[in-house]
């Protein structure tokens, strides 16, 4: 048996939201997408850049390949 609800839910899309960017829009789009405070995205990712890994390469990936929404 099926939820009714499911049917009129739109799906989530992950894009770099025109508002409310600071640096690329990309810890706002995933914020929103997962639907967390954009600032605790923020504070996180500042954070793991003091971790030695890929992080800035990740975000440079992300900010390539994620949609605009003012292009969607």
């Amino acid at each position: 048996m099926s939820n009714p609800q499911s049917s009129t839910q739109q799906p989530r899309k992950l894009y770099r939201p025109a508002n409310g960017r600071v640096f690329g829009g990309v810890c706002a789009g995933i914020a929103d997408y997962f639907g967390w405070d954009r600032t605790l995205v923020r504070v996180l990712t500042v954070a793991s850049i003091l971790i030695p890994g890929p992080q800035v390469l990740a975000y440079i990936v992300f900010w390539i390949l994620m949609p605009d929404e003012r292009k969607a």
